[in-house]
Formats: C-alpha cells, structure tokens, sequence
C-alpha cells in the first residue's frame, strides 16, 4: 500500500514522500532536512528521488540525501544537473521496484523548457507546471508551450490526484474568482479550500475533474472567462497568455 505524504519546505512549498512502510521515493526534495527527518521518523530506506525541473527549491537537498542514502536520481534530459541522474523524457517509463509502482514521464515544458511530470497509481507529481487553480510562471517558455503542456495534464484520466510542489491554492483561487465569478464549483472550492488552510492541512491533492472546474487556465474556452476578459473572439491560446499575464500582477 503506497502513502504520499506532504513534507513542507521553505515558505509553501511540499516535498512529497511516496513510501510502502520499508522504502521511499521522494519528490522534488529542495531541502534535505526535512527529507531526513521524515525518514527517520518513519524508519524509511530513500531509494529513489524524482525532479521535476531545475530550480533551487526543487533540487537544493539532492546533493546531501546523495551522500547520505545513495538513491537513484531522474531527473529532465533536457536540462542540466551537477549531481549525478539517469535522464529522463517524453514516453519513458520508470519503474520503482521496491515500491511496486510505475511513472510514466510527461514533458510539460513552460515553467522552464524542460520541466517533466511523473504520472503513476493514479498520480501526477507536476512540479510547478499546474497548481491548484492555477499553473507556473513563464520562466523560460513560451504561453503556447506552457498552454499544450496543460492541455496534456487535462486529458489525463479525471480521477488523478494532483501533487503540485506549491500551496498557492488559495491565492491562485481568488484570483480565478475575478475572472469567472459566477462558477459555483469555483465558489465551493473557495470555501472548502479556507477551511483546510484555517486548519493547517494541505489543500493539495487535487484532482483532474476539480481542476477542469475550477482552473481558468484550463477553462480559456470558458464563456464567462472570454466575456471578462473582453476577448470572446480570441482563442484559447490568446485567452491564456492574457490570463498568465493578469495572474503575475495579481
């Protein structure tokens, strides 16, 4: 029986713990601390560590979980890495053994232009390429690159979890809420989602249907969404770099 456990890091982001009892894997492990830690505590083996993309808060603590474990690491062929990996791309799939479970690579470039996903048992670990109601800053691609990426994720099986690598939920959902006021599953989300933060619990799992629903970024055909933007002619790839532009001033 696999368990996924968010490990919080820095200011919002999670480290995300797959584990059976004896081994784990670890997702995106920016900091090594509380990697450690929560191995420790629950008397785990560190076989494996997938990344998503190269960004510090992704990869800062691959290096000391390295020397400390000696786990295998995957991480994107089209990037560049100083540690040790077995490089990994579109149509791959890798098998973890000891855990009994396989992940099929996604590249989801648009965040950074080799950004990959892990999808498996139900599962995408995206890194910061979808987020709760929202998807990753335009690092290094381009709107139409970042648009076909999600367009990928949203034909994925409705019933998949999603493990995003920040708890933006909130914010991404109030600004969602400026652009189709009038969905009532974005309106529940809204409340459901305080509810969990005002508790202390992750927002995060999501799922593919909630995301349909409620994701402008995955909503640019939306009619209220083209109606608020004064772009009911555009299309969905013009709808979208307007929504990532409104978004990053938001």
């Amino acid at each position: 029986m696999l368990n996924i456990i968010p490990i919080p890091a820095f200011q919002d982001n999670y480290l995300w713990l797959i584990e059976n009892g004896i081994n784990a894997t670890v997702v995106d492990p920016g900091d090594a601390a509380p990697v450690i830690a929560a191995l420790k505590k629950r008397s785990l083996k560190l076989t494996n560590i997938l990344i998503t993309h190269h960004h510090a808060d992704h990869i800062g603590g691959v290096d000391a979980l390295i020397a400390k474990y000696s786990p295998q690491v995957y991480a994107p062929e089209k990037e560049q890495y100083s540690f040790s990996r077995i490089p990994v791309h579109e149509g791959q799939l890798i098998e973890i053994k000891d855990l009994d479970v396989s992940f099929n690579v996604m590249d989801v470039g648009g965040h950074t232009n080799g950004h990959v996903a892990y999808y498996g048992a139900n599962s995408l670990f995206c890194g910061d390429t979808l987020f709760g109601a929202g998807c990753g800053r335009l690092f290094e691609g381009t709107p139409a690159q970042m648009f076909a990426s999600l367009q990928k994720i949203a034909k994925l099986p409705v019933e998949t979890a999603v493990y995003c690598a920040h708890e933006y939920t909130e914010h991404n959902l109030q600004f969602a809420k400026t652009v189709e006021k009038d969905n009532p599953t974005l309106i529940e989300r809204i409340r459901l989602a305080r509810k969990l933060r005002d508790a202390n619990l992750p927002t995060i799992p999501s799922s593919i249907l909630l995301e349909l629903a409620t994701n402008p970024f995955l909503r640019c055909s939306s009619p209220e969404i083209m109606s608020s933007l004064d772009l009911q002619h555009a299309d969905e790839i013009q709808i979208f770099t307007t929504l990532r532009q409104m978004r990053n001033q938001f």
